[in-house]
């Protein structure tokens, strides 16, 4: 049996996200190994903190090329902040250098709402994804966020969700995901995204 690595680089939310995947049946390793990573069949990027902090990181490690190296290999999933490591850049604090997954910028989120943005928050889908399978629109997922990603291609926008003006929720580009939400913290709707997510090289 397979697994599905949750990279460990110092600033996940490794736990939770490990949790909910061994609920759904699903084997998992948490790991801050190239080697390990490599021999998953999926990989999952968590994250909480600061953009640059996190980027940092990653690129202390060497974990941003063990990242990189499975790209068009196999599935990957950033998670919250994981997700905005899959861009271009990031604006947070100062400018950083993503991963480069996701053609576009990390920003700070434009609205007249109360920052950060902490709750549930009903999704669209402007473009379909296998992510989504068997998700109704409108659900509400749980969000924890100041920042998003500001996609640079209109087809790279997987879900959308309306926070004043409308927030990029997830992001799918080949075999690159990512969920501003947190899916591991979304009841039903995020265990089901979760599942998608685990089928999808199997």
């Amino acid at each position: 049996m397979g697994y599905t690595a949750i990279v460990d680089y110092g600033v996940g939310n490794l736990k939770s996200v490990s949790n909910a995947l061994a609920y759904l049946g699903q084997r998992t390793l948490v790991t801050g190994e190239a080697g390990e990573i490599e021999g998953a069949d999926a990989v999952i990027l968590p994250g909480v903190g600061a953009f640059p902090d996190a980027a940092d990181k990653l690129r202390q490690t060497g974990l941003d090329r063990a990242v990189l190296a499975q790209a068009g290999r196999k599935p990957i999933l950033g998670i919250c902040l994981g997700m905005q490591l899959l861009f271009d850049q990031g604006e947070e604090g100062r400018s950083c250098p993503g991963l480069g997954l996701i053609p576009g910028r990390v920003e700070r989120i434009q609205t007249p709402y109360k920052l950060p943005h902490i709750g549930w928050n009903s999704l669209s889908f402007p473009n379909p994804s296998p992510l989504f399978r068997g998700v109704d629109e409108g659900v509400c997922v749980y969000f924890v966020h100041s920042f998003c990603g500001r996609a640079a291609r209109e087809e790279d926008v997987a879900a959308l969700a309306e926070y004043g003006p409308p927030v990029v929720a997830a992001v799918a580009r080949g075999g690159v995901y990512g969920c501003q939400f947190h899916p591991e913290k979304s009841g039903e709707t995020g265990l089901q995204i979760l599942k998608n997510f685990g089928e999808l090289n199997r």
